[in-house]
């Protein structure tokens, strides 16, 4: 790690690159996949649209409501400073604890992941078959070698400072938004001349649940209770695919203007995401039937529920581009994940660098370098995320972060509450629309969600509620250390 020299950071990122943080954390490769799953759990177009819709403006209420707090405190470490600020170091700790171990780094990590799988479409050199070696049943593959190569290029990038990591995240998440916005051109144009959304619609509303027991695809009516049960697990994948918008706040200390900018990259950054994944599945609608057969011969009888290894984004390119498919989706999720990732990365480290300060870290964690960025911070970042690459369990350890996530998204809006009852003298530039309404819809809305996973899906909430709380001892071994 490179030599550390205190200076502060710059403020240098405008609306447009704030805004094109929170899109481009937004999107990675979730779009292209998840409905599939989404498919399997509601059945039906109308619900499948309906999770999207929701988990979209679930997604929008929470960013209205972060405004006034990212207006308030516009420091570096976003987040972790409001739970600080409206509780106290301890659960502020356990959020950054959480988000050091398993939130942030066990996403860079399967997004890396992602991008090295991809990238094998293009170059086979780096398929996971491709084993480098073996110690016993543990192999190391050069799928593996790329993404953690990948994490470390972009980390370095963005230890030189935060122009190159804007720079980056311009081009990338320019490329990627004009690529989605061609595709669902190009989809709405063919999509529109067939008559597949046609037969999506005549079931509109008829929720089903298609589950696998033995190697046996079983499908089960939904109403009333199971019915709200089925979106609540639908929106899992929805909702981990709108997070990270709240990065652009982990970077406060270096936007324009922060009172004014950020609520205003909050808001336009999740708008436009949701309005893209609506859009997004709506072409999808329109090109393959919802209802599908696992052992289809093709790309129409697998249908959304079947679709190859979930990939539905593929399939639909299939049938739009033909035997191109492949390599220009495999282009268009490189782009995807690894700007996403180049977001990710520049901005957790802020949220190390402020807890370092606050002696709840690797000391060295919270220095600037000469170019005014947590370089430090940077670096152990990706250690912990290569572990995870290395280690294979990134993919469990992502089952348990939305959990983590939406749990701590309730305690900083709730925060809204504390503060202003708190801290009523200090300024507020923006105040959250819809208060208190929206705020209250957020937390409980998200409260029940983390319930319903709780009961059913306990064999991810669990082990999630064990990584938080295994932040205690850690928290106060460092009060010892620091005392």
């Amino acid at each position: 790690m490179e030599k550390e020299t205190q200076k502060s950071f710059v403020r240098s990122l405008s609306l447009l690159d704030a805004t094109l943080l929170v899109t481009g954390s937004m999107i990675g490769s979730g779009i292209f996949i998840v409905s599939a799953d989404i498919a399997r759990n509601v059945g039906s177009a109308g619900y499948l649209l309906l999770v999207w819709f929701a988990s979209g403006l679930l997604t929008l209420f929470a960013a209205l409501s972060y405004g006034e707090l990212a207006g308030m405190m516009p420091n570096a470490g976003g987040q972790y400073v409001y739970i600080r600020e409206a509780y106290n170091k301890f659960t502020a700790f356990l959020y950054g604890w959480t988000v050091f171990t398993v939130i942030q780094t066990g996403v860079i990590a399967a997004v890396a992941m992602a991008f090295a799988t991809f990238t094998a479409q293009l170059f086979p050199f780096f398929d996971k078959t491709n084993v480098l070696f073996s110690i016993g049943t543990y192999s190391f593959s050069t799928t593996q070698l790329l993404a953690i190569a990948s994490i470390f290029f972009l980390t370095y990038i963005n230890s030189k400072g935060i122009s190159y990591g804007k720079l980056i995240q311009m081009v990338f998440t320019s490329a990627k938004l004009i690529a989605l916005f061609g595709l669902i051109a190009l989809g709405f144009f063919i999509g529109f001349n067939t008559d597949i959304l046609s037969l999506n619609s005549i079931d509109f509303w008829e929720a089903t649940q298609t589950t696998n027991s033995a190697d046996v695809w079983s499908t089960t009516p939904l109403s009333g209770v199971s019915l709200l049960s089925a979106l609540g697990v639908a929106m899992i994948g929805s909702l981990f695919s709108s997070d990270a918008w709240n990065n652009v706040t982990f970077i406060s200390a270096e936007i324009k203007d922060p009172a004014k900018n950020l609520p205003r990259s909050l808001f336009l950054g999740t708008t436009i995401v949701t309005i893209i994944y609506i859009l997004v599945n709506i072409v999808y609608l329109g090109i393959i039937p919802v209802k599908g057969v696992a052992d289809g011969a093709d790309v129409m009888s697998r249908g959304l529920q079947f679709a190859t290894n979930d990939r539905v984004g593929t399939a639909v390119a299939e049938i739009l581009l033909g035997s191109s498919a492949s390599v220009v989706m495999a282009i268009l999720i490189m782009m995807s994940t690894f700007g996403c990732n180049n977001g990710l990365i520049l901005s957790g480290a802020r949220v190390y660098y402020a807890m370092a300060n606050d002696g709840l870290f690797f000391k060295n964690a919270g220095k600037l370098n000469s170019n005014g960025v947590p370089s430090n911070a940077l670096y152990w970042q990706a250690v912990w995320a290569s572990v995870l690459c290395l280690s294979g369990s990134y993919g469990a350890l992502l089952d348990y972060t939305i959990l983590a996530a939406l749990a701590f998204y309730i305690i900083t809006i709730s925060g809204i509450f504390i503060l202003r009852k708190k801290q009523p003298n200090t300024p507020r530039p923006y105040k959250a629309i819809g208060y208190p309404i929206i705020p209250i819809v957020y937390c409980v809305v998200a409260f029940l969600i983390c319930i319903n996973l709780i009961i059913c899906k306990p064999e991810n909430a669990l082990p999630c509620l064990a990584i938080v709380f295994a932040g205690i001892p850690v928290y106060f071994l460092y009060k010892k250390y620091n005392n």
